[in-house]
């Protein structure tokens, strides 16, 4: 067990133990039987992506970031499975095994376009924040047929990665149908809050300011319009980055999909949502106490 490990041990979160494929493929079995999903494409995509960031297939080079990790990428997809058993709970149309299968495809890629291939040997691949999205697309789309996907189930994928990130907007995007804009919105919604949610968050905050800051100097942003010059100073933004940016983005653009995490008698007890506020206010009295958080570059 690491420092951060033990630290985040006893912190409330649907996300403990959660970080490796061997922890994912409960979950995965799971909601798969739920929806008569094919059990063996779960574990063909599950392993693409384990092997993908492991640096074992083609010329891509192991995953070497502290913060958009493997166990981020467990996280937002352990968060999916949750959000599609609780969408069926609230008496929604079911989505088909089909597209439960994809939007499990979806979120295992959805940050795949941090990766870098051999021969690139600047930066640790946080170069690419900016441009990570349109990166795991591509991806997606060069590996997903390996796996027999056709080209508007494709499609359907790259549509539910492009809703991630920042700028990501579900009513931008053209969808081929409503279920898929829903996927979208899930795995938009499994990213943020599986960031936030997560029992270590706190103390992974400074990997995310050394992200932004490579790439930053990768992009040529000016020191004076870089979002953060310092850890403190993205900490200190953290609680105002959760209530003013997703929180609204979560309930509107993201279409509230977040509901499906709460028990439909219970509205208010989505246990993430929890999660998330005992970490921001961990967030807050470091931040009004000086006390920076245990995570530093290079540890």
């Amino acid at each position: 067990m690491t420092p951060t490990d033990q630290i985040a041990s006893d912190r409330p979160s649907p996300l403990r133990g959660i970080t490796s494929a061997a922890s994912l493929r409960p979950a995965i079995r799971r909601v798969f039987f739920l929806f008569g999903a094919d059990p063996e494409f779960g574990e063909r995509v599950l392993d693409l992506a384990d092997r993908l960031f492991r640096g074992k297939i083609w010329n891509v080079e192991p995953d070497a970031l502290r913060y958009h990790d493997f166990a981020h990428t467990i996280q937002a997809s352990y968060c999916l499975l949750d959000l599609i058993a609780g969408h069926t709970r609230d008496n929604n149309p079911a989505l088909s095994p089909r597209e439960v299968e994809l939007a499990l495809a979806a979120v295992l890629l959805h940050d795949a376009g941090y990766l870098k291939v051999a021969g690139d040997n600047e930066g640790s691949g946080a170069k690419y924040t900016y441009s990570h999205v349109l990166r795991s697309c591509g991806l997606a789309a060069s590996l997903l047929p390996t796996l027999g996907c056709r080209l508007d189930e494709i499609d359907l994928v790259v549509g539910g990665i492009r809703c991630t990130g920042i700028s990501g907007s579900p009513a931008l995007i053209s969808f081929r149908s409503s279920s898929s804009q829903l996927i979208g919105c899930m795995v938009a919604t499994a990213d943020y809050l599986s960031q936030m949610a997560a029992p270590e968050y706190p103390e992974k905050l400074p990997f995310l300011f050394h992200e932004f800051a490579e790439a930053d100097v990768f992009s040529n942003v000016p020191p004076e319009k870089r979002a953060f010059t310092t850890v403190e100073a993205l900490l200190a933004a953290t609680p105002g980055f959760w209530t003013k940016f997703v929180r609204p983005k979560l309930d509107a653009d993201l279409q509230g999909v977040h509901r499906f995490l709460a028990p439909p008698d219970q509205p208010d007890a989505n246990p993430y949502f929890a999660a998330i506020e005992s970490n921001i206010a961990i967030i807050r009295a470091r931040t009004a106490s000086a006390i920076p958080a245990s995570a530093t570059p290079g540890t």
